[in-house]
C-alpha cells in the first residue's frame, strides 16, 4: 500500500482551480489528507478571490480528501522544521504540511519548488 498523500495548499488548489500540476494532484485525491492549516490557506485564497468559503469542506470530502486538525505534537514537530526550512523560506503552512506528513508517514505534496532544497526526512512530491 503506498503513503497517503498529504497536501499542502498549493496542490489542493491546483486541482480545485484546473491550474498546472493539478493533473498529477487528481489521481492522489482519493485517500489524501490535509492539514486544517493548510485548508485555512485554501480557504484564504477562495477569500481572497471573493468566493464563498462556507461549506467548501464538503467540495473536498467527495473528492476522498480529508482534513486533519493539528496536534499539539505537529506544531512542535513544525518548530523544529524552522532552522531546517528557513534558509528555503518555508512558512508556518509549509511547515504544518511537513509536520502532518512526518506524524503519519504520508508523502508530502506541493507545487513550492523551495521544498526540493530541503530535507526534512520525507520525499517531497513536486507536481510542476
Amino acid at each position: 500500500m503506498s503513503k497517503a498523500a498529504i497536501l499542502d495548499a498549493s496542490a489542493l488548489l491546483a486541482v480545485l482551480r484546473d491550474e498546472p500540476g493539478g493533473e498529477m494532484v487528481a489521481p492522489l485525491l482519493d485517500g489524501a489528507i490535509v492539514s486544517t492549516v493548510n485548508w485555512s490557506e485554501v480557504l484564504d485564497r477562495y477569500a481572497d478571490l471573493g468566493v464563498a468559503v462556507a461549506g467548501r469542506e464538503a467540495e473536498i470530502e467527495s473528492l476522498g480528501v480529508s482534513l486533519a486538525p493539528f496536534t499539539s505534537r505537529q506544531a512542535e514537530v513544525a518548530a523544529g522544521l524552522l532552522p531546517l526550512t528557513r534558509e528555503a523560506g518555508l512558512s508556518l503552512g509549509d511547515r504544518a504540511c511537513l509536520a502532518l506528513a512526518l506524524d503519519l508517514g504520508g508523502r508530502p505534496v506541493t507545487a513550492d519548488r523551495a521544498w526540493a532544497r530541503i530535507d526534512v526526512g520525507v520525499t517531497v512530491t513536486l507536481i510542476r
